[in-house]
């Protein structure tokens, strides 16, 4: 039987809705909807730098579980409004821009996220492509 393991943010969110930052099960990591919360519970106003932040807990979510932004198959984006569309599209590239085969992305405008500060939302799929066996 495949080891499931989940990754913990400290988000206090996790306990309360009762999830995990992210869940790693064989080579494949999911990363749950991310907010662009920082540890003191600060959020941006700028849309791109909440963008990266998303990013970066995610990027933390994935070294965690033992992966790294080229594993990354699938991203998904939720926006609170059309017009972040470019702003997000920025960061997003940036966290993918030394990758050769970007992930497959999808942004979908949605009526609001769970805290009105909140501009965006993203989650992030990925399958490590080196065995941690074979590594070294």
């Amino acid at each position: 039987m495949t080891e499931r393991r989940g990754i913990t943010s400290g988000s206090p969110y996790e306990p309360i809705i009762g999830f995990s930052r992210a869940v790693r099960i064989g080579d494949r990591v999911i990363v749950s909807g991310t907010a662009p919360v920082f540890a003191d519970g600060s959020c941006p106003d700028d849309v791109e730098l909440q963008a990266a932040r998303c990013f970066a807990i995610i990027g933390t979510a994935l070294a965690e579980a033992g992966a790294t932004p080229q594993d990354v198959l699938r991203t998904r984006m939720f926006i609170t409004d059309p017009s972040y569309a470019e702003a997000v599209g920025r960061a997003h590239a940036a966290v993918f821009a030394d990758i050769d085969v970007k992930p497959a992305a999808t942004m979908v405008v949605v009526a609001a996220l769970l805290d009105p500060r909140w501009k965006v939302e993203v989650e992030a799929e990925a399958v490590i492509a080196r065995s941690e066996e074979h590594v070294g």
